[in-house]
């Protein structure tokens, strides 16, 4: 325990320990005098002292506000979803990202009124590709190369979540708008990117009725898939507790246990932030191997930022079918796998056996199952999973993830 305190000591809101409910015991007893922090953790020494100078802010702001004290912040709001995923890429990579998008079975929706920017749907999914000079998003392609330069997140209240972000040290991020086009409330985010935000109650509902000329669908391919499950960023080893604290200090989003995943090539530190309902979850990865999945990430792409979006299916089987016939390369799984799988939850064989026949893979809990297949990386950056949850399963397939990873580490190797 003395170790412990002399040198992992975290930030109110980074760690498990009741801040709150132990500062309003102290505040009980009448008490309204400093507060400060006592900060002992080689992480912190060794890191950015501005960085940690704006955890340590934030982190005794959103106390404070936890317990009606100060001046009040505008209200944590829980999103209420991904509203989209914006991909910033040149024209060759914009061609090829298209036909990935076509194989997964979503359709072009629309083209900017005004942009080089082109809008894709399927469901409840909405995802964007930019391509347009002279823009943040080229910035940042030069940058990164091919990727995920923003999430929007559908808020309750839009100019709310943006005032609390800006009240908890958030950088906002404004740009010129032509006019009769909306300005979205942004942040930066995760490596530099943004994260906007949208509602329902403003004009910010209307954003792809404004923003886009719509393109009547072509044919009646089955939208199988119906939102975002997840999204996962990977980090240094340095900015998990950064991070954290970002999403539970500006967003009423909870996180689940830390998990330690085991890599070929290292340990990743592993953790959940997401709402009560599920409606938005965020994995975020940590890694000080660079050799790890993440760690190769990082390298590529030159910093922390978006490498695996997941998708919820209705019917796996058929997202599946629909992609093979459509040629996106997946993920391979060993046979052994299946052997396991088998002997581990007593499937029916017949069952397996379609499991093996497109790639799947498979988790049961005490709430349900959860089905899982993989694409091959875009540009050896990021990659798409898609996922069907059945009845109350709320994981994300961490017995797989070893097997997964040793595959993907496995495909680079052949890569090369």
């Amino acid at each position: 325990y003395l170790s412990w305190s002399r040198h992992f000591r975290t930030m109110p809101g980074q760690g498990s320990l009741d801040v709150r409910g132990f500062l309003a015991a102290v505040a009980a007893t009448g008490y309204d005098g400093h507060l400060s922090l006592e900060v002992f953790n080689d992480q912190f020494r060794a890191g950015s002292a501005r960085q940690v100078a704006i955890d340590g802010r934030r982190s005794l702001l959103a106390a404070q506000d936890q317990l009606g004290l100060g001046q009040p912040l505008p209200p944590r709001a829980a999103p209420l979803g991904v509203e989209f995923v914006e991909f910033a890429v040149d024209d060759a990579g914009a061609a090829e990202l298209e036909q990935l998008f076509a194989g997964l079975g979503f359709r072009h929706a629309g083209h900017h009124v005004t942009k080089e920017v082109d809008w894709w749907r399927q469901g409840a999914i909405n995802l964007v590709i930019n391509r347009e000079r002279e823009s943040f998003a080229q910035a940042f392609w030069h940058m990164h190369g091919p990727g995920v330069c923003a999430l929007g997140l559908r808020m309750p209240d839009a100019k709310t979540a943006l005032a609390r972000a800006e009240a908890l040290l958030a950088e906002p991020f404004r740009q010129p708008v032509p006019p009769g086009q909306l300005t979205l409330p942004a942040i930066r985010g995760v490596g530099g990117s943004l994260l906007y935000f949208t509602d329902e109650t403003s004009e910010l509902a209307r954003v792809w009725q404004i923003e886009f000329k719509p393109e009547a669908p072509q044919g009646a391919t089955a939208a199988t898939l119906v939102a975002v499950d997840h999204v996962v960023q990977s980090l240094g080893g340095g900015e998990l507790l950064s991070w954290l604290l970002f999403y539970g200090a500006l967003f009423a989003m909870e996180r689940r246990a830390l998990q330690e995943i085991a890599d070929p090539g290292g340990l990743i530190r592993s953790q959940v932030v997401e709402t009560a309902d599920g409606a938005v979850r965020i994995a975020l990865n940590a890694s000080e191997s660079s050799r790890t999945l993440p760690g190769r990430f990082l390298s590529e792409f030159f910093g922390a930022g978006v490498q695996h979006i997941a998708f919820a299916s209705t019917d796996i089987f058929a997202s599946a079918a629909q992609i093979e016939t459509a040629g996106v390369a997946r993920l391979p799984v060993p046979e052994n796998y299946y052997d396991d799988l088998e002997a581990r939850f007593g499937l029916p064989l017949a069952f397996v056996d379609r499991l093996r026949a497109h790639a799947l893979l498979y988790d049961r809990d005490e709430g349900g199952e959860y089905l899982q297949l993989y694409t091959l990386p875009f540009a050896e950056r990021f990659f798409f999973e898609i996922v069907e949850r059945r009845d109350a399963y709320r994981g994300f397939g961490a017995a797989n993830a070893p097997v997964r990873l040793a595959m993907q580490a496995r495909a680079v190797t052949e890569a090369l």
